[in-house]
């Protein structure tokens, strides 16, 4: 008896190796004890949130007695806080935005979705650079499009080439995510800025925009003063989505934004359009309490150097083991090559040596594994021993 409809099924049996991995790793600890077992298969940031938003949850919990304190607001989002994000992504992009142009959503994932249903007809065609964060294609299907998988060079930098051949009537977007989740590449000013104007050339040839949405929640976090570059200055039809999930360690509050282009063609129409569908797709709006710790805390941040520490410290770990990376500019995740051509196979060596890892295939590229490094130092440096174990065990 089926209790699901097929596609859904589909996607339950292919999808989310992350959490088939924390799973286990439950199972694991059972066992083995927690310090005993290396988790690097979760990005679920560990670093408390910055003292200005428990400063914010004291301020907010005397708002209580107050009559609708918490009750509905515009489905845009409060004014106060929309107007305090403009602001705030004004300094951060580098480019004028008004608070007309961004919209508070249920984190970066409520945003896409919000975004590929406003803009996305059936049939539709969205490019994700491989590897890409799984979900993206369960969002494009929520809304009846489908992921356009382009492979990225040898280092996960942009392919410019590679995209320009992939570009037809079909496809209305191009989605980026940098910093990367699963590599830590940073794209350039220069890969942008070529990608913005392959994008106007086909727009125009296609008489169609072809929208650039770049999802950033790991923005805040690069490394050896690299600079993140602001795709609304590289692209006129270009879209920002992000959250406070990562930078604020406010994951489960699920406040994130959309900002588009001041440069926007149809701008007013496109963000009438996602103010609507954030209703009638059930979000209503973003959670009031997060739009609240935003009013006093925008701005703070966790502290990276924490997570630089831990890029460091993991580098070591892997180089001194033998594994081949490409160092991570940003995020907290490394992406190491396999030492054996089945990366399923070898992130289950990994696991019977009590470390946790999920599969390059979870993220539309074999060969390699995801680590991330939101763990404590202690873990990282006590995990060399299974990660050595592992790699000499295959060679």
């Amino acid at each position: 008896m089926n209790y699901l409809n097929k596609e859904v099924s589909v996607f339950l049996e292919k999808s989310s190796w992350i959490r088939k991995m924390f799973e286990a790793g439950l199972e694991l600890k059972k066992k083995y004890g927690e310090d005993n077992v290396f988790d690097f298969s979760l990005g679920n940031p560990d670093l408390p949130s910055p003292k200005k938003v428990k400063d914010a949850l004291y301020k907010i919990a005397d708002m209580a007695d107050q009559p609708y304190a918490f009750g509905y607001m515009p489905n845009a989002g409060s004014p106060e806080t929309r107007e305090k994000l403009a602001n705030y992504l004004t300094k951060e992009q580098g480019i004028d935005i008004s608070p007309n142009e961004v919209m508070l959503t249920c984190g970066a994932a409520g945003g896409l979705n919000c975004l590929f249903r406003a803009i996305l007809e059936p049939g539709d065609e969205v490019i994700c650079l491989a590897p890409y964060f799984v979900e993206y294609g369960f969002y494009l299907s929520n809304h009846r499009a489908m992921p356009r998988i382009v492979e990225t060079r040898g280092d996960f930098s942009l392919d410019i080439q590679k995209i320009g051949d992939a570009l037809d009537p079909k496809v209305r977007a191009v989605l980026i995510n940098s910093p990367n989740n699963p590599t830590g590449q940073v794209y350039s000013f220069e890969e942008l800025k070529a990608l913005g104007e392959i994008l106007d050339e086909y727009s125009k040839k296609f008489n169609v925009p072809i929208y650039l949405i770049s999802d950033e929640p790991y923005r805040f976090l690069t490394y050896d003063d690299v600079y993140v570059p602001s795709v609304l200055k590289c692209y006129k039809n270009s879209i920002v989505v992000s959250s406070f999930s990562k930078n604020m360690s406010l994951a489960g509050e699920r406040i994130g934004y959309v900002a588009i282009s001041p440069f926007l063609d149809g701008k007013e129409d496109l963000m009438n359009g996602l103010i609507f569908v954030n209703r009638i797709l059930g979000y209503v709006n973003a959670p009031t309490i997060g739009q609240k710790i935003l009013n006093y805390a925008l701005g703070d941040s966790v502290d990276i150097e924490i997570y630089n520490r831990r890029r460091k410290l993991m580098a070591k770990v892997l180089k001194d083991a033998g594994y081949d990376f490409v160092l991570p500019k940003g995020g907290f995740y490394f992406f190491p090559k396999s030492p054996i051509e089945d990366e399923v196979e070898f992130v289950k060596i990994l696991q019977e040596n009590r470390i946790l890892a999920v599969p390059g295939s979870g993220f539309g590229k074999k060969g390699y594994f995801r680590l991330c490094f939101c763990v404590s130092e202690k873990a990282i440096e006590n995990s060399y021993d299974g990660f050595k174990n592992a790699i000499n065990s295959v060679r």
